[in-house]
């Protein structure tokens, strides 16, 4: 199983923790509030521990299970402390109206952090096409991105043992490509499918 640190406390890194210690793996919880990063863990159970904020995380997978416009400061703040680990970016930067990426060009949140953090570090796009509903009550596929196959392949792991398909779309690059999924997904709930008990998949046919 895998050793994994949420930094965060919202509602992403409730449902995740949940997920992670269903599954076996080690779990430590790190937020700015240490109050709500304790009440977290206890809440987890299952033995989850609490770090102290920018400390070197005990988990070799980092998550950050935070807001994309708290992705590269927290990065940059935690510096080399994050020498050596898994980041794995759930974030979506949508606009203030829900019809566009936040930033400008082919970039994303994942690839923002890429660049900011340390050097023997890697940045994994995962998760953020998934809406929280389903991923607390569904078995929804895990799209990955990242450029280091061992990082995703460690990543692929962590999401096979909570039960959901991991599947793996490429380099970092895509990352871009799945922020605009995640856009995609949050429009099919508000237009077509019209509610959120939905995730994009891959249906295979072999003839």
């Amino acid at each position: 199983m895998s050793s994994i640190t949420l930094i965060g406390t919202g509602n992403m890194a409730r449902t995740i923790g949940t997920l992670a210690v269903a599954g076996g793996n080690t779990v430590e919880v790190m937020g700015r509030d240490q109050a709500k990063a304790d009440d977290l863990a206890e809440t987890l159970g299952s033995g989850a521990t609490t770090g102290k904020w920018g400390a070197v995380p005990a988990g070799d997978i980092v998550i950050t299970a935070l807001l994309h416009d708290g992705v590269v400061p927290v990065v940059t703040e935690y510096g080399d402390a994050l020498a050596g680990k898994v980041i794995v970016d759930i974030s979506n930067p949508f606009n203030a109206t829900f019809d566009g990426l936040a930033h400008r060009g082919e970039t994303s949140t994942a690839q923002e952090a890429a660049e900011v953090a340390p050097a023997s570090a890697h940045v994994v796009k995962a998760f953020n096409t998934i809406l929280r509903n389903v991923l607390e009550n569904g078995r929804p596929t895990v799209f990955i991105a990242g450029d280091n196959a061992k990082s995703k392949a460690d990543v692929a792991e962590f999401v096979t043992s909570l039960g959901l398909r991991p599947l793996d779309v490429g380099g970092l690059k895509m990352a871009h490509w799945l922020e605009g999924m995640g856009l995609v997904t949050v429009s099919l709930a508000g237009n077509g499918i019209g509610h959120g008990d939905f995730a994009l998949g891959v249906d295979e046919f072999t003839g």
